[in-house]
């Protein structure tokens, strides 16, 4: 099958891009030939032909236009079988909602005066245009959670929209490296053995609720415990509340690594009490690393949590429910959880990601010999 998959450049670290990344590799073992339409800054992909957008550095609102007429262009430039998009384009066959919805993301984090905006109320309107049918012929979402926001929003038939959950990389993200990096992990960052370490992963700190996460620490009540931050952005506002609450000793700061895999190796806890996440690749990355996970109820990701087995859900995203749930898994059978936590992600692996894609290019394809 000859598929186009339309996205931004990526790298092969951080979330989106590893998911990305993870199955275009899945696409071409099982034999695609696939085209990646992107723009400048992708780098190479084995096995996948790279097709690069001139799109000019304009505003956001231009270069946001332009690159959905150039994506349309390249896609009706070739004879596709399967038109796949990652981003809101004037036109694709599947439309990946793996950012869920801008409505959604708006409202979630108190943003309606954003909606008078032109740059948000073009994504919008793309929105809008793809989730009623018009610029799309089906709709992914990566959460049942997700399904149903877009159900709601847009009205979208419920038949017109399937769930398909990433698949994350079971070599890379293994429960060994606990023994393998785990100790060598901890020292270089300092932290003692017999430290409980919460890790949090991820950009756009507000959104994924590293607020309430310092709060929830703050209240836990083993003060043994330690939270390490990894991820891209400014970290000022947060380094002030965590002076504020007279935690600064007991977190650590580490940017953006794109060695994710060592940080799972030394954590006993892997926190996401996000307030709006479609889906949350941390939650498969740190499952599959066999350590168990906080999510709030806000993020996809909690669909894949069992109370008390493979991690906790917070129903509310507060200081003080955050820290109950860490002192409830601090609590906690390390060893079950970890086994548990491993069982839940093998489940969910690449092959399987495309197995459920395949059904939709089935549905969509112009070459009816696909299989």
């Amino acid at each position: 099958m000859r598929l186009a998959l339309i996205c931004r450049p990526f790298v092969f670290h951080g979330g989106v891009e590893t998911a990305t990344a993870g199955l275009l590799r899945e696409l071409v073992r099982q034999g695609h030939a696939v085209d990646l339409i992107t723009t400048r800054g992708q780098p190479a992909v084995p096995g996948v032909t790279v097709r690069v957008l001139v799109v000019p550095p304009q505003p956001s609102l231009a270069r946001l236009l332009a690159f959905g007429l150039a994506a349309r262009w390249a896609t009706r430039s070739r004879p596709y079988d399967v038109v796949q998009s990652h981003e809101r384009c004037l036109w694709q066959d599947i439309y990946r909602a793996g950012e869920g919805t801008h409505r959604g993301y708006l409202a979630a984090m108190g943003r309606s005066w954003a909606k008078v905006d032109p740059y948000h109320r073009t994504v919008m309107l793309l929105e809008q245009r793809i989730f009623s049918l018009r610029w799309a012929r089906e709709i992914v979402a990566i959460s049942h959670l997700g399904k149903s926001e877009i159900e709601r929003l847009y009205a979208t038939p419920p038949e017109r929209v399937t769930v398909v959950y990433n698949g994350v990389d079971l070599h890379r993200f293994h429960p060994d490296n606990r023994e393998k990096l785990g100790a060598l992990g901890r020292e270089e960052l300092g932290l003692a053995g017999e430290a409980w370490a919460v890790l949090f992963v991820g950009s756009g700190f507000e959104r994924k609720g590293l607020g309430p996460l310092l709060e929830g620490l703050a209240l836990m009540q083993d003060s043994r415990a330690r939270l390490v931050v990894a991820g891209k952005g400014s970290t000022e506002r947060y380094q002030s509340l965590s002076a504020r609450l007279g935690i600064s000793d007991r977190v650590v700061w580490v940017g953006p690594r794109a060695d994710v895999e060592r940080l799972y190796a030394l954590a006993d806890a892997v926190a996401l009490p996000a307030r709006y996440e479609p889906f949350g690749n941390v939650h498969l990355e740190a499952l599959a690393s066999g350590v168990p996970v906080l999510s709030s109820a806000a993020a996809g990701g909690a669909e894949l949590i069992r109370e008390g087995e493979n991690g906790v859900v917070a129903a509310e995203v507060t200081g003080v429910a955050i820290g109950r749930l860490l002192d409830r898994l601090r609590d906690s059978d390390p060893g079950r959880l970890r086994e548990q936590a491993r069982a839940t992600a093998c489940r969910f692996t690449h092959a399987a990601q495309v197995e459920g894609l395949r059904q939709l290019y089935r549905r969509v394809s112009r070459n009816m010999d696909v299989h």
